[in-house]
This record gives C-alpha cells, sequence and structure tokens, in this order.
C-alpha cells in the first residue's frame, strides 16, 4: 500500500513514496492529470508530467552519490525542470500505434512519419481562454517501429506565470490525416500549480 503525504508549499500539495505511486494517482482521471478522448476511432490521451517525474528520471543515472549530494542535486533538478511544462500526447487506433494503422500505402507511411518527426509544432498548440499562444520550446516523438500500443510524445512549454493566471489551458491538436478533426483538451492551471511531488 502506498504512502500519500500533503505537506504546504503556499497551497496543498501531495506528494508520494515513489514514482509508481504518482504514476498511479495521474493516472485516475478523477484527479484531473490525465484526459482521454474517441473521436472517430482514435483515442487520444493526454496527461500532465510534474517536474519530479523528470527529476526522478535523470537522478536514476546517479545511483552513487552519497544523502547530502542527493540533496543537493534534487534541488539543482527541481530548478532546472520546474521552468517548464510538460505535456505528454499518446494516440492509438484499435490498441495500436497510429502509424500501424492509419497510412494505407508507403507514401502515406512516410509523409505521416515525416509530420510526427518534423511537423507537429504546427499540429499542436497551447493557448490562454484569450488566445494568448504559449511558445512550444521542444517535443521528442520516440520512434517505437510497432513495439508499443500507442503513439506517445512529449511536449515542453514554458512555465510562464502570467499564462498560469488564466483558470485553464487550451491543448489543440490539428487533424493529424486521422479524420478526426481538432481534437481539443482544457487543463486547468490549478492542477499544475499544485503538481504532486515525489517524496525522495
Amino acid at each position: 500500500m502506498y504512502l500519500v503525504f500533503t505537506f504546504f508549499l503556499g497551497c496543498s500539495t501531495k506528494s508520494f513514496e515513489t514514482k509508481e505511486a504518482l504514476w498511479i494517482y495521474l493516472k485516475d482521471p478523477d484527479n484531473g492529470y490525465l484526459q482521454k478522448k474517441n473521436i472517430n476511432g482514435v483515442d487520444f490521451s493526454l496527461a500532465y508530467k510534474p517536474t519530479d517525474l523528470l527529476v526522478e528520471q535523470e537522478l536514476g543515472t546517479h545511483t552513487e552519490l552519497s544523502s547530502a549530494l542527493k540533496k543537493e542535486k534534487i534541488k539543482t533538478l527541481r530548478e532546472k525542470y520546474q521552468k517548464q511544462l510538460y505535456f505528454t500526447l499518446s494516440m492509438s487506433k484499435s490498441g495500436k500505434e497510429i502509424l500501424s494503422t492509419t497510412p494505407k500505402n508507403r507514401q502515406e507511411f512516410g509523409a505521416m512519419v515525416n509530420q510526427l518527426v518534423f511537423g507537429m509544432r504546427e499540429k499542436i498548440h497551447v493557448f490562454t481562454p484569450k488566445k494568448d499562444t504559449l511558445t512550444m520550446l521542444d517535443y521528442n516523438y520516440p520512434r517505437m517501429y510497432g513495439m508499443s500500443q500507442s503513439t506517445t510524445m512529449l511536449f515542453v512549454y514554458p512555465r510562464d506565470t502570467k499564462y498560469l493566471k488564466e483558470e485553464t489551458l487550451h491543448f489543440k491538436i490539428q487533424d493529424l490525416g486521422m479524420y478526426t478533426g481538432e481534437v481539443k483538451f482544457k487543463i486547468r492551471t490549478e492542477k499544475i500549480k499544485k503538481e504532486p511531488t515525489i517524496h525522495f
């Protein structure tokens, strides 16, 4: 059984003993960090990825650190990753990657690969209710070559306090050639400002 602690950093924040416990919490749609939609047979899943998951991922490469050095490393990594917002977008059809199900021929396959690798800045947009658009800093598309059940990408945006003053942010996916039309998600900024942490 996982233990959950609550402490205060200006606002109530949940802290978990392990990354696995945190993932269980994040994957429950009732907690507001994961949203799902099915449009024309395509499953879309959008999740906010808290800072400490990135900290834990990088910290895993420093297993030799002493307790004091580990504490300092965690502080440094948190300062590094807290400057950005991270969202993971997963897309699948019939329980498979979209590259395995959507293209009808080699030409369409090549065009979709090119779009996923190089063209997502034109297809994904995050903006406020006032239509202020956040600049995409980076995105990552790992090729899984049919070995995964979904196409999952990581998108990175600046953590600008003026945007987080809005009640929501809007995440829009333009049609990627799957006849879904525009797919939109609404993200509550309160969830970002109170993002859960790992009790390292």
